[in-house]
């Protein structure tokens, strides 16, 4: 993970909130926003995910979410969203970068998530943060589109 990007500026002064339960039916708004009815997760489902061990999540009132957790020194992104009306403005990019360096400082030392092979502007999004293809789960979502599972590594390049 580089450090010159939106992961070392304050994610308050980016606008980002630390999501809690109390955002969960916000979170799912957004949510809803940015997936097709069939995939998007209600307030129950993120009140549980918000609730996992090592479980977190930061909402931008903008319209972007991501929730992630940390497990041992990994780390996984659960679902990342920016309504349509809101993108191609950075949120997606804040959010995960300010994910990565929550885990990082959490102490994960890599990262994992899952992106629809046919998601071209979400994978160009995780290409940039330095995530990379190490498997894929094939027919995995709805319709038939095959999962990616892809990593980034969080150690910081500044350590010896």
């Amino acid at each position: 993970m580089t450090r010159d990007g939106p992961a070392d500026a304050d994610p308050a002064a980016a606008g980002l909130v630390p999501a809690g339960l109390g955002h969960a039916e916000a979170l799912a708004a957004i949510h809803a926003a940015a997936f097709p009815p069939d995939a998007a997760w209600g307030p129950q489902v993120m009140a549980l995910q918000l609730g996992l061990p090592g479980g977190f999540g930061w909402i931008d009132p903008r319209g972007g979410m991501i929730l992630a957790r940390v497990a041992a020194d990994e780390a996984e992104i659960l679902t990342l969203a920016v309504a349509a009306d809101a993108r191609r403005c950075g949120l997606g990019r804040t959010l995960l970068a300010t994910a990565m360096h929550t885990a990082e400082g959490r102490g994960a030392r890599m990262m994992f998530l899952e992106v629809a092979s046919r998601n071209a502007p979400a994978r160009m999004l995780y290409e940039r943060a330095g995530f990379t293809e190490v498997g894929r789960r094939r027919r995995y979502y709805p319709g038939g589109d095959d999962a990616l599972v892809l990593r980034a590594d969080l150690i910081s390049r500044d350590t010896p």
